[in-house]
């Protein structure tokens, strides 16, 4: 039986033009609990109001829509620049989201893009909705993942070798003579970049025959001001720790100010790698070595991807792009 938007009216308790709206994005003459409870409706009633337009509509749009995680983050930049001129060479419009790793949010945006008929969706999900990348490959909604692996769910997937990544750093480090490498990552659950980064830091220091010691590992909340305490809270408890292996180009320069405000000195005291290349990686003092992405090879590879499945005229095979990274080798890092 069809389930209709008088079904989620009449469940959540609110007007038709309640839900539309809430469909639709339009969350101003909303509050925060009924928008809350309509979604909900909507998710356990399964209720996809765009199904009768996709049955009717043979035309495309040729608009794609693309959430992305953390559009402060300048690797994000790099990544939309990809998918901004593959999408112009291609002929398709763009509708940008940022979620913010906010899964509510990330709803909200998958929703109200297939309400406005975008043709598919490029997502760094935030691997808390579940439920909801089922439901999209389930009724053949074009999506492509980037970044992160939605494990389980087979869907075409844009990630880089974060183990390589992780142990193209330690290995530089090794080479340069330090023993106590520390890393700083924010909280893994399931995010597959973060768990592989804790990989090939432990694979690089065994392969260089130094022991795993988990005090050096230090999972931090991705809240501002928390790692530059963290970090100097770590060269209190380990003076030994002569190099930092920084996972997030947004907690490197928190990492630098705490190193500073130990009175240290990068390389001679500590070396730091950190990962992801950005346009002021080489201007600082000194110049950071950092795990180079391919960010902007992510995001044209995604985009055609996508673009090839909503194409398709039967189905495609669901395929794993694996790009490699590579070590920009600076000052910080020790190396003369």
């Amino acid at each position: 039986m069809k389930v209709t938007i008088d079904d989620v009216a009449k469940m959540a308790g609110v007007s038709k033009t309640t839900v539309s709206r809430i469909l639709n994005g339009h969350f101003e003459h909303a509050t925060e609990e009924t928008k809350k409870r309509v979604l909900e409706v909507i998710r356990e009633l399964d209720y996809r109001p765009n199904a009768l337009a996709r049955g009717l509509k043979q035309m495309r749009t040729n608009v794609l829509g693309i959430i992305l995680s953390n559009l402060q983050n300048p690797y994000w930049t790099r990544v939309l620049e990809g998918v901004e001129d593959a999408c112009r060479a291609l002929d398709y419009s763009l509708m940008i989201c940022n979620s913010n790793d906010d899964p509510q949010l990330e709803e909200e945006y998958i929703r109200g893009l297939q309400m406005r008929q975008v043709d598919g969706i490029i997502i760094n999900p935030t691997m808390k909705n579940f439920a909801l990348y089922e439901s999209l490959i389930r009724n053949k909604y074009p999506v492509v993942a980037v970044n992160r692996k939605v494990a389980e769910l087979e869907l075409d997937t844009v990630v880089v070798d974060n183990v390589m990544g992780a142990t193209l750093a330690i290995d530089q480090l090794c080479k340069n003579g330090r023993k106590n490498i520390a890393i700083m990552v924010y909280p893994p659950e399931g995010v597959s970049p973060r768990l592989e980064r804790i990989e090939g830091y432990k694979l690089g220091l065994s392969r260089n025959g130094l022991a795993v010691r988990d005090s050096l590992i230090r999972i931090l909340p991705e809240k501002k001001g928390i790692v530059r305490e963290a970090t100097k809270e770590l060269l209190t408890q380990s003076p030994e720790v002569d190099a930092i292996f920084s996972t997030n180009n947004m907690m490197t320069l928190e990492i630098l100010e705490a190193i500073k405000e130990q009175n240290l000195r990068v390389p001679q005291d500590i070396s730091l790698i950190g990962y992801d290349e950005t346009v002021w990686s080489k201007h600082l003092d000194p110049p950071l070595t950092t795990v180079n992405q391919p960010a902007y090879e992510m995001g044209e590879i995604a985009v055609k991807s996508l673009i090839k499945r909503i194409q398709a005229k039967r189905p495609v095979k669901p395929k794993t792009t694996l790009l490699e990274p590579n070590l920009i080798i600076r000052r910080s890092c020790g190396t003369k």
